[in-house]
């Protein structure tokens, strides 16, 4: 993942994460969750989706995850060929929007 110094709304936030536990939240708890650069920090992930959407957001909960290291093994013209490799660390953030405020992550425009 990039890390930028002079970091704009669309480098923040890389993509909404839809997942049946994220769908729960947005249901419940009027609560989004996000892919999120590794370098933003959660004053730069609330103003970037209270610009983008439009929204009051209320509060910012941030995680990080660290990258694994994963093996291979591909079978080729009898040989074995066995690599590993690294996947890169990420953040996620889950932020609370006040009642009232919802987010269209259809018309998100997340490219």
């Amino acid at each position: 993942m990039k890390v930028y110094k002079n970091m704009n709304n669309s480098n923040i936030i890389l993509n909404p994460i839809l997942t049946e536990k994220s769908s729960t939240l947005m249901e419940t708890l009027n609560q989004y969750v996000f892919k999120v650069n590794v370098s933003a920090n959660k004053i730069q992930i609330k103003s970037a989706l209270e610009k983008r959407f439009n929204v009051t957001i209320t509060k910012v909960t941030t995680m990080n995850f660290k990258g694994k290291v994963k093996n291979t093994t591909i079978k080729s013209g009898g040989h074995v060929l066995r690599s590993s490799g690294k996947r890169e660390s990420w953040k996620k953030a889950i932020v609370t929007l006040k009642d009232g405020d919802k987010i269209n992550l259809v018309d998100g425009d997340f490219s």
